[in-house]
């Protein structure tokens, strides 16, 4: 199963964020810190939101994050396409195909968090994300 969502940047409140939204859709919100998987490069931003991910009983899958004080942050300039699931080959021929042309941001390598991640700007200037989950055991 493949799933394409929505990830929200936002600037220091994406806790606030994703708890208001969680309150008009419902569902499980799970979240992680930058501290919580030794991310935080400024010691200020440690409990900032690395990710957080909003499961509504319907199925809606909604997705967002701090912007950390390195990386640029541009209002109405922070959504990014996220691709995610088990089916690696086919997730991996999406990340082909998309870096033609690309910006590698993060290259599709293992994450702290144990599964495949990677990061690009698309030719077209869309920034995508592609995470493929690693078998649990």
């Amino acid at each position: 199963m493949i799933r394409l969502n929505p990830y929200v940047h936002f600037k220091g409140n994406a806790r606030e964020a994703m708890e208001f939204y969680q309150s008009v859709f419902g569902g499980t919100l799970n979240i992680s810190t930058f501290s919580e998987y030794g991310m935080a490069d400024n010691p200020t931003e440690g409990n900032k939101i690395m990710h957080s991910q909003l499961e509504a009983a319907n199925g809606l899958v909604f997705m967002g994050s701090d912007t950390p004080s390195h990386m640029a942050y541009q209002p109405g300039a922070t959504i990014t396409m996220s691709l995610s699931g088990t089916d690696e080959a086919q997730l991996r021929g999406y990340w082909d195909k998309l870096a033609v042309g690309a910006t590698i941001d993060q290259p599709l390598q293992a994450s702290p968090w144990g599964d495949h991640f990677g990061m690009l700007t698309d030719q077209y200037g869309i920034e995508w994300m592609v995470n493929i989950t690693a078998p649990r055991t």
